[in-house]
């Protein structure tokens, strides 16, 4: 990966400029898929709204929005597996967000590194990634 990706500074730019520049959905979402920096393997997509975009660039740990629970997301606040931003991008269409990150520890909420472990194989489905913490572990049950 190029080494404009450490470029990003928390808190350099008026996120209101950045999250003009964004299309929303209807629901006011936009997908972002979170890279790790160094290395380009990809880690995870999950949902950014506003406020979530306007909280990564203020702060540079990277924010989303949970569907699940309603409210924004600090990527490892339960967890302690964090994402802190090297470089913020999106896409031509300005419809789809990139982040690359340092993400420390694993990125999937399975304990695997990233969230893209199911794969064809040999024809048939198979998990070719392994756990590497419990899911137990990681939430503290």
């Amino acid at each position: 990966m190029s080494d404009q990706a450490d470029i990003f500074e928390p808190g350099s730019i008026d996120p209101a400029e950045v999250v003009e520049a964004i299309k929303f959905n209807a629901d006011g979402l936009v997908p972002a898929i979170a890279q790790q920096h160094d290395t380009g393997e990809v880690l995870m997509m999950a949902w950014m709204n506003a406020d979530a975009v306007a909280e990564t660039l203020k702060t540079g740990r990277v924010c989303y929005w949970s569907r699940s629970r309603g409210k924004l997301w600090r990527k490892g606040e339960s967890s302690g597996q964090e994402q802190h931003l090297k470089d913020f991008r999106w896409d031509c269409d300005a419809d789809t967000i990139l982040a690359l990150v340092d993400q420390k520890g694993v990125a999937c909420h399975t304990g695997r590194r990233n969230c893209f472990f199911y794969a064809v194989r040999d024809g048939k489905t198979a998990e070719i990634a392994a756990v590497e913490i419990d899911p137990d572990e990681l939430y503290g049950k």
